[in-house]
C-alpha cells in the first residue's frame, strides 16, 4: 500500500576537489536530515567532486564498481534505513568520457535506479565564465522514473531544468515527484532558479526537490545555493541559503491529485502543425 505522506530533506553542499572530504561532509548532513525526520534525502549535483579541469577530473574519478564514495553512501542508506537520492556523481565510462549520474539508493543499501544527465551545459556566460560539459561527459538518452514508497519519482539533473518537455514526459508517465539536484552558477541562479523550478512544478503538478551546491568552491567557481522544495501548486515549502546545510518539508501526496484536479492541464495536450510546414500565411498570422 502506498504511503501518503513523508518528510523530504534536501542537502546543500559546497563540494571541493577532494572526494573523501566531500563524502564525509555529505554523510554528516544526511545524518542531520534524518535527525530532523527526513524519510527521503536528496543531495546536489556533483556531490562527490567539483572539478572543472578535465585532466584532474579523470585522474580522480573511477568507474561505478570501484567508486568508494558511492559504496559509503550505499552503506549509509542501509545503516539509516532511508531512501537516498545522490544528485549526481561523476562516473568514468572510458578513458575519455564520464557520465553525470544520479542514483536512487534504497534502505537496503542497493541501487534501485540510475539516471545519466541528458542535457549538457555548454555555454559562455556574460561574466566570462565558460563551461563545456560535453568535452568530458557523455549525455544520457533515457528519461527515468523510479518507485518510492510514496509514489513515482522522476530523476533529472541541473541544466535539464531548462527543457520543459522532459518534465512533461515524466509527469505524463506517472511521476509524482521530480528531483532537480543542481550546481547553478551564481549568475544564472540569481536570474532563473526560482522561476524555473516553480514553473516546472506548476506545469507538471509534481513536487519538486531541488538540492543545490552553494558558495565559492576550491576551484574558484561560485554556485548559487538556495535549494528549494516546491509544491505542485508552485509554493516554496522550504528554501536554503548560500551555505551548506539541510532543508526539510512535509510532503502530503494527496496534494498532487488535488492540484491536478484544479488545473488538469496534463489531460489537455493537443497536437498541432510544425510552424515550418505552415507557410507564410501562418507566420503572418503570428506577427499580426
Amino acid at each position: 500500500m502506498t504511503e501518503t505522506n513523508f518528510t523530504v530533506g534536501c542537502v546543500q553542499l559546497c563540494s571541493g576537489q577532494e572526494i573523501a572530504a566531500n563524502i564525509i561532509a555529505v554523510c554528516d548532513l544526511i545524518r542531520e536530515a534524518v535527525d530532523r525526520g527526513a524519510d527521503l534525502i536528496v543531495t546536489p549535483e556533483m556531490t562527490g567532486l567539483m572539478e572543472l579541469k578535465r585532466a584532474t577530473l579523470f585522474a580522480k574519478i573511477t568507474n561505478e564498481a570501484d567508486d568508494d564514495g558511492l559504496a559509503q553512501l550505499c552503506a549509509l542508506a542501509k545503516e539509516l534505513r532511508r531512501h537516498i537520492i545522490i544528485g549526481s556523481l561523476a562516473v568514468k565510462i572510458s578513458d575519455e568520457l564520464a557520465v553525470n549520474r544520479s542514483f536512487l539508493i534504497g534502505p537496503d543499501g542497493e541501487i534501485k535506479a540510475r539516471y545519466d544527465k541528458i542535457h549538457m551545459f555548454d555555454v559562455n556566460l556574460p561574466n566570462g565564465e565558460s563551461y563545456r560539459e560535453s568535452r568530458s561527459y557523455e549525455p544520457g538518452d533515457k528519461a527515468v522514473i523510479a518507485a518510492l514508497p510514496w509514489g513515482l519519482c522522476g530523476l533529472t539533473v541541473c541544466y535539464d531544468l531548462r527543457f520543459s518537455a522532459l518534465y512533461r514526459v515524466l509527469a505524463k508517465s506517472g511521476a509524482d515527484f521530480i528531483t532537480v539536484p543542481s550546481a547553478f552558477t551564481q549568475v544564472t541562479g540569481e536570474a532563473h532558479w526560482h522561476v524555473l523550478l516553480r514553473a516546472r512544478a506548476i506545469e507538471t503538478g509534481c513536487f519538486i526537490f531541488a538540492p543545490a551546491q552553494g558558495g565559492v568552491h576550491e576551484n574558484g567557481r561560485a554556485t548559487y545555493g538556495h535549494g528549494l522544495i516546491v509544491s505542485p501548486w508552485g509554493e516554496i515549502l522550504a528554501e536554503g541559503g548560500e551555505d551548506p546545510g539541510v532543508i526539510t518539508a512535509y510532503i502530503d501526496v494527496e496534494l498532487i491529485k488535488l492540484t491536478r484536479s484544479r488545473i488538469p492541464s496534463l489531460n489537455h495536450d493537443r497536437t498541432f502543425a510544425d510552424p515550418s510546414s505552415c507557410g507564410s500565411m501562418f507566420l503572418r498570422g503570428v506577427a499580426s
